[in-house]
Order: C-alpha cells, then sequence, then structure tokens
C-alpha cells in the first residue's frame, strides 16, 4: 500500500512538473519582463490577452544597438505637463542631452526626469528615455518606446536600446501613457527591444 501511494504521488508531481512552461527570452531583462507580463499582479494586459500570453516578441538582441552616449547636463531647463494618451498631465523636467552614433548617424535624444517619481523611495535618481523611431508603426508600435535608465555619474551614459519597451497602453487602452516628444524622433530604425503586441 506504502509502494501505490508514493507510486500515485510520483505520478501527480510529473504531471504537474509538465505543466510547468518556462519563462521564454533570450536575455534575464527578456525573461523579466515575460514573467512580469504574465503575472496576474503586474501584468499590464487584459484578463483575456493575459490567459493566451506565451511571451513578448522581442527584436533579436544586437551588440550594436548598446552605445555609450555623452551626457550633458540641462540644469536650467523649466518644468513642464507632458502630454499623455489620457488627460493626465505628469510633471516632467528636461534632465539633459544625449549624443551617439549609431549606424553612422550622429543622432541625440533628450532624456527627462519625472517630478513625483523622484520622491517616491528607490527612484531618487531615476531617468525616463522616450523615443521614436524608423521602425514605428511597422515591427514596433506605432506611438514609440521607453528606456529606463539612471543618473551617470560621469559624462557619459550608456544606452542599451535592448531594453526598449513598449508604453502599457500598447497593450491596455486604461493606461495613460507619456506621448514621446517630437525632439525624441530617430531617424533611424532601431531594430531592438519589444516589438508591436500582436493579440492572437
Amino acid at each position: 500500500m506504502k509502494n501505490l501511494s508514493l507510486f500515485l504521488l510520483f505520478i501527480v508531481l510529473a504531471a504537474c512538473g509538465q505543466k510547468k512552461v518556462p519563462i521564454k527570452g533570450d536575455t534575464e531583462y527578456q525573461r523579466e519582463q515575460n514573467a512580469k507580463f504574465k503575472d496576474v499582479t503586474q501584468s499590464p494586459l487584459t484578463e483575456k490577452d493575459r490567459k493566451h500570453f506565451t511571451g513578448l516578441d522581442f527584436f533579436k538582441v544586437d551588440s550594436a544597438y548598446i552605445v555609450t552616449a555623452h551626457f550633458k547636463r540641462t540644469p536650467e531647463e523649466t518644468p513642464f505637463k507632458m502630454k499623455t494618451t489620457t488627460d493626465r498631465l505628469p510633471e516632467y523636467v528636461k534632465y539633459g542631452e544625449l549624443s551617439f552614433t549609431l549606424k553612422d548617424q550622429d543622432l541625440k535624444l533628450d532624456i527627462y526626469q519625472n517630478l513625483d517619481m523622484i520622491k517616491d523611495e528607490g527612484y531618487e535618481d531615476y531617468l525616463f528615455l522616450p523615443f521614436l523611431d524608423e521602425t514605428n508603426g511597422e515591427e514596433s508600435y506605432g506611438g514609440g518606446r521607453y528606456i529606463d535608465t539612471r543618473i551617470p555619474e560621469g559624462d557619459t551614459l550608456i544606452i542599451n536600446f535592448n531594453e526598449a519597451y513598449n508604453p502599457y497602453c500598447a497593450y491596455n487602452k486604461k493606461y495613460s501613457c507619456p506621448i514621446v516628444p517630437r525632439q525624441n524622433y530617430l531617424r533611424v530604425r532601431i531594430e531592438a527591444g519589444v516589438k508591436a503586441f500582436k493579440k492572437d
């Protein structure tokens, strides 16, 4: 009887183990994103989309899209209300300018600081880098993508476009997302980071 009980327990454990699907992703960042999107407490997906979710679609990781940018602080900037996809107007300030070369082109992006977010513990040095590029509306989300980063110690900042992510409103209309400022349009194809979300 004891052997039968052990055998049945083994069968149950084996069946449970087979149902567990490993988290998709080629990098730790991708696996973290996919795990978050599957987690009902964190996912921006609608309940219907989350039930069918198997993983975000990413461009192939490419080290050419990890660039070292010259960071220029712009301390005299006036705070402003950033437009969003709703009536919400969060207060930001342009924190600096990033200059870098990608695909033999000299490019520049403005980087911002959310004046409410920096009051939260752990986000005191948080910076927000929204951008548009030539893949928007095709392979990537039409409204542009974001990168999270931190205030650098010196005059350089690493931009890893492989970690570019979509605004939450790309997945669910209930969210309010900052609209990428026009000056942060890159006239190149950024074939890195997350692609547009395709619903099943």
